[in-house]
């Protein structure tokens, strides 16, 4: 069966990238929304040309408060009906909180949650009017642990998480599905933009095309939070909780270090 039309932020490189591709390869519409129209003009002419999907792009920068209200306008004003949102969209950065640019973190949460926020708020309401639908919120393995060093994206990934299973639980009565994708290291732009070179976990971390497969499997399935590492998951679920604090400090701040 065909699915549905998803809108997918951040489709334009990475994890949202490969995301876009799965749905538009099993036949289904999108809508790609990221800041650089001419990367998305070319993925709408390939997913056209390869797939014979009907693909739409949208430009915004998701930092910009209005943008949600944007996406969504447009949207409605070309009467697409969105049967599957995919917040994939989100990027962190590296360094002690009080030495960080205070405006790179306020984008940081703009995009991370609130942008988030609005565009589930959105887009929720038609899926539970229709009674179908499914929601993506990419997340992290980060989200279960305070992260010194990476202080605000540990802590927005924290709220998508738990924000993700409550929508789950509400909408579950009206055939409406919410998953939280809690991938590890991956290997995306986001290491650089979030200036994480030298960081030691993504020495091995899993490539875009294996968590967005993970996560859109688990999305079909109904899934509340789909792990891509069954060892993170393990660790995560089962041996983190049971830990002293200052011990799991301690431990996530080693991980965010950087070599010498």
């Amino acid at each position: 069966m065909k699915p549905g039309m998803a809108l997918i932020t951040g489709a334009s490189s990475g994890i949202g990238l490969e995301l876009a591709r799965i749905h538009a390869g099993k036949g289904g519409d999108v809508v790609l929304v990221a800041r650089s129209r001419d990367k998305l003009e070319s993925i709408r002419q390939e997913f056209q040309t390869k797939h014979r999907v009907k693909a739409y792009v949208i430009a915004e920068d998701l930092a910009d408060p209005g943008s949600a209200d944007r996406v969504f306008a447009a949207t409605e004003a070309l009467g697409l009906s969105i049967d599957v949102l995919i917040n994939n969209a989100g990027f962190g950065g590296h360094g002690k909180f009080v030495e960080r640019n205070l405006q790179a973190e306020q984008a940081m949460m703009q995009v991370n949650v609130v942008t988030l926020t609005n565009l589930t708020h959105h887009y929720l309401k038609g899926m539970v009017a229709r009674r179908r639908g499914r929601v993506l919120n990419v997340s992290s393995t980060a989200s279960f642990l305070p992260g010194p060093l990476q202080a605000v994206y540990y802590a927005t990934k924290a709220y998508v998480t738990s924000f993700t299973q409550a929508v789950a639980e509400e909408v579950r009565e009206y055939g409406v599905t919410a998953t939280a994708l809690c991938p590890g290291a991956v290997a995306t732009g986001f290491v650089a933009a979030g200036d994480l070179q030298g960081v030691s976990v993504w020495k091995n971390a899993r490539s875009a095309d294996s968590v967005a497969r993970c996560g859109y499997e688990a999305m079909e399935r109904g899934e509340l939070v789909a792990f891509n590492e069954g060892k993170l998951q393990i660790m995560l679920d089962w041996i983190v909780p049971l830990l002293p604090r200052k011990t799991v400090l301690t431990m996530s701040r080693r991980a965010m270090e950087k070599a010498a």
